[in-house]
């Protein structure tokens, strides 16, 4: 009889280490996905205007602090995604799981902010592009470490600014130097790689545009120097024939898709940039929709015949499914219409750790975004991460499918 119990015991305990063992596989990894199906995953991290030269007023309880203590302390945030778990109610991409591995982070410009005078006596002027590209470079592309899916070290990619660009070109407020090309010239030679290495002494921005694109997990992603004007638009053309229509595009800049009209080319003769006009020259397309930059009540005057130019090409394109940029620096995920109503695109705008339309003031509402890919289901989630205060915030789930409209 003991001998029956026994054995009995044996095969009860066995059967349970059996179905224990069982649930342990199916439950890996959480929320019903398979290890194989989180490979498929595309994952990065988007972040704009870091604006190394200036101080933020307020940060962690001190003052006056400076862009190098703010961008380390946003690169240790980043540092520490995977880590972290996803939110559990949004419904999105990978909710409720690790984060886990990171493919790519992406700024979009304004590395260096403007070399321009202080109001100080004696007149002072906030530091050459040569030095905030090397203190980027010190925090960001040596700084970084997320590791891909395959255990590498994490692609940066990254786009000039319009104060990149001004640095380079020349502004109409006085600055020392008075031109400095070095941000331009780092991009310009690590993603458009010509032939021949730019050097800051011959960088030409009239010819020298930063214009790239990469594939990534099954999507096409463009990254385009400042906004879609006719050059940028004609470069996206050449790149985008050899990408199928059912392909995802993404589009990454620095200016939102209602571009300011300060950065078009100065409508007025000799189409300088003066104290006068305030026309910044930083796009192809001469600027269209009057003679100035505000109108009589001091408001920007508005881009509606460049914006159309624009939306007359997206919607040859309708495979674009997002725009992501800087500039207007807060976060916010929209439906970017156009002025006349008659386009539908997804659009993400994200926070500026120094520049902050709202976390400049308030710094728990600093962040960056989170963005996963699934290339299977054709969906992408965007999430806010608030990385002073360690939570997540907003998020955003589209669908990567030709738009219709």
């Amino acid at each position: 009889m003991s001998i029956r119990l026994s054995r009995q015991k044996r095969l009860w305990t066995s059967g349970l280490l059996f179905f224990a063992l069982l649930a342990t596989q199916l439950s890996l990894p959480a929320i019903g996905r398979s290890a194989s199906a989180d490979e498929g995953i595309t994952q990065f991290v988007y972040t704009s205007d870091a604006h190394y030269g200036i101080t933020r007023s307020r940060f962690k309880g001190g003052a006056n602090v400076d862009a190098r203590t703010v961008n380390a302390a946003l690169v240790q945030a980043i540092n520490s995604l995977p880590g972290l778990s996803f939110p559990c109610g949004d419904g999105g991409v990978k909710a409720c799981q690790p984060v886990g591995p990171i493919d790519f982070v992406i700024e979009t410009g304004d590395i260096a902010n403007r070399s321009e005078a202080l109001p100080t006596t004696p007149v002072t002027y906030i530091q050459s592009a040569e030095a905030s590209w090397n203190q980027f470079e010190a925090d960001y592309i040596k700084g970084l470490s997320l590791k891909n899916k395959k255990g590498e070290k994490a692609d940066l990619l990254i786009l000039p600014g319009n104060h990149d660009v001004t640095n380079a070109i020349g502004f109409y407020k006085a600055m020392s130097p008075k031109t400095d090309a070095t941000v331009m010239t780092q991009l310009f030679n690590r993603f458009v790689r010509p032939a021949t290495p730019r050097t800051k002494e011959n960088y030409d921005y009239s010819t020298d545009k930063v214009n790239y694109s990469r594939d990534i997990g099954g999507v096409h992603c463009l990254f385009v120097n400042m906004w879609p004007d006719i050059a940028v638009r004609n470069w996206m053309r050449e790149d985008l024939k050899n990408v199928a229509a059912t392909t995802p595009v993404i589009l990454f800049t620095h200016d939102q898709p209602d571009a300011e009209a300060k950065h078009f080319i100065n409508p007025n003769f000799p189409a300088d940039i003066n104290a006068k006009d305030k026309f910044e020259n930083l796009l192809t397309d001469t600027f269209a929709d009057g003679l100035k930059v505000e109108d009589g009540a001091g408001k920007p005057v508005k881009t509606i015949l460049e914006q159309r130019s624009f939306v007359k090409f997206l919607k040859d394109y309708k495979n674009i499914v997002a725009y992501f940029h800087g500039n207007d620096n807060a976060n916010e995920f929209y439906i970017w219409s156009g002025p006349d109503k008659d386009i539908s695109l997804n659009t993400f705008r994200v926070d500026s750790p120094m520049k902050g339309n709202l976390s400049a003031k308030d710094e728990s509402k600093l962040s960056f975004q989170t963005v996963s890919i699934d290339p299977a289901a054709q969906t992408m989630t965007v999430r806010e991460y608030l990385w002073n205060v360690g939570h997540w915030g907003d998020a955003k789930t589209v669908s990567l499918a030709p738009r219709i409209q």
